[in-house]
């Protein structure tokens, strides 16, 4: 009997729905959108039944190819945009409100708060992540106070709380599983990274009940079986769950300490691996956890840098400017024109994260003359993006002490060999794309076929993995130290305080 993986990428703008057979190749996938809410400005919502329709929609896609039997559908994989958070109702499964999304920025006062407080320096130790809106707790807080009703419902045991992953797997087996995984957990704030367990400090700092929170697993092995999924036969194992960039970071290959890469979604994402070692940042970065093969297995960590937009700007100049019809068009566009032509674009459109962590920062587009075009600002954006990544680099390279290894790339802008060519410019250093770059879908297989025993052991996929093309930079070291002086100059005036 041929034997298949399915992995559901659930992410920000929309839900990918994949096949994977057991060599390792993708047979199909199919993506679905699912709209953006802006109640305010900063502030980011999902309505999780249009998240839960955009699965559905994917997996009936998905068998309509008749590529497999559904019944050859030995696992199933989820991978998760990761701080994203909701509550529901344990009864009807229905949710109790719009999910709060990781970009959203409302939640800013209070982590100020607790920051005044004194409190940061313990959240950091315990969960490995700095004090920000960005995680978990803070949103699950929020939902806890503004949800008409919810202290009565929680008293009686009828509410339940979890991040993008959790919510997918109680929908996936009826209610029968409220779990998470040890990598989505370790971005909440609420866990304690070095135990795997929720901390009952934090808990009470964040405000947040144990009872409505799900139960922490590893990240591959099975963790529920589906029931009442329409297509789907009962009890196929849901064996491999992680977090978008903890999946991707897999799904590179990544498995030795130090191996590292940066995913180009909505956001950008670099992470390293460093083994069984929890690396605590002095630059601004993210302990987290990168994930834990089997219950008895000691957790891999790593250490993590992300940029709140990348993909969301070319979106923006599609969608907000209108100076592009299609994001793909922006490749073609910023070759019309050299260089960025002194303008800078600061993407900070829901804040800076990593090093800055300034979630009060708002965009900047600076350098405009009478000769500025739409291609300029289009370079601009490409090359805001790299930045933001070299930053991050920088950064990660300090906390080691060391230069690193070749970067490993992918996510969708990962295809747009002008913004790869960038990369490797203002890094000074090699990237390496890999052959399928939608890498948090092969993350999330690979995991979910190690859980049910489809490959032996991370050897057996590290063969799988293959390198498409290789990046090396072409920018002198002068070019590039003025490059980033211009850089440096306009991210100083978007850090400037807001009036």
């Amino acid at each position: 009997m041929a034997k298949f993986v399915l992995a559901i990428d659930q992410g920000t703008t929309g839900s990918t729905v994949a096949l994977m057979d057991a060599r390792g190749k993708l047979r199909a996938s199919v993506n679905y959108e699912f709209p953006q809410i802006y109640p305010k400005p900063g502030w980011v919502e999902h309505r999780p039944a249009d998240i839960w329709s955009s699965v559905t929609k994917g997996i009936r896609a998905i068998l309509r190819k008749k590529l497999c039997k559904p019944a050859d559908i030995v696992a199933i994989g989820i991978t998760n945009q990761r701080e994203t958070s909701l509550l529901w109702d344990r009864d009807s499964g229905e949710p109790l409100n719009n999910a709060i999304v990781w970009q959203c920025r409302r939640t800013t006062e209070f982590c100020e708060s607790l920051r005044q407080k004194g409190h940061e320096a313990l959240i950091r130790r315990k969960s490995g992540l700095v004090l920000d809106p960005y995680f978990s707790a803070s949103k699950f807080r929020w939902l806890l106070k503004n949800t008409r009703g919810i202290g009565r419902a929680v008293k009686a045991g009828q509410v339940a709380a979890g991040t993008i992953d959790s919510f997918l797997i109680w929908q996936l087996t009826a209610g029968e599983s409220h779990v998470t995984d040890v990598s989505n957990a370790s971005r909440t704030s609420l866990m304690d990274i070095a135990s795997g367990e929720w901390d009952e400090q934090l808990l009470r700092l964040f405000e947040v009940p144990a009872e409505i929170l799900p139960r922490i697993a590893p990240s591959s092995g099975v963790l529920g079986h589906t029931r009442g999924v329409a297509g789907l036969p009962d009890g196929i194992p849901i064996a491999g769950v992680a977090g978008d960039q903890q999946a991707a970071l897999f799904g590179q290959a990544c498995f030795a300490p130090g191996d590292v890469k940066c995913t180009f979604g909505t956001g950008s994402f670099i992470v390293m691996n460093t083994g069984q070692q929890i690396v605590h940042s002095e630059e601004g970065l993210l302990t987290t956890v990168a994930w834990q093969l089997g219950e008895n297995t000691k957790p891999v960590y790593a250490l993590e840098g992300g940029a709140f937009v990348c993909g969301a700007a070319v979106q923006w100049l599609r969608d907000g400017l209108g100076i592009i019809k299609h994001a793909c068009d922006i490749e073609a566009l910023a070759l019309q024109v050299p260089d960025h032509g002194g303008v800078e674009f600061v993407p900070a459109l829901t804040g800076l994260g990593a090093p800055h962590w300034a979630p009060d920062a708002r965009g900047t587009l600076s350098g405009l003359t009478r000769g500025t075009c739409r291609a300029h600002i289009a370079r601009a954006t490409l090359d805001a993006m790299a930045l933001q990544n070299a930053d991050i680099l920088r950064a990660m390279e300090s906390d080691l002490g060391k230069r690193m290894r070749p970067l490993r790339v992918d996510g969708g802008a990962a295809a747009n060999e002008l913004l790869m060519q960038i990369q490797s410019d203002v890094l000074g250093r090699k990237l390496i794309r890999p052959q399928v770059i939608e890498t948090t879908v092969a993350g999330a297989c690979y995991l979910a076929g190690l859980g049910v025993g489809l490959w032996k052991n991370p050897a057996e996929v590290r063969k799988i993995w293959r390198a498409e093309r290789e990046f090396s930079s072409a920018m002198s070291g002068a070019t590039r130290r003025q490059r980033i002086a211009s850089w440096n100059t306009a991210l100083r005036r978007t850090l400037l305080p807001q009036d």
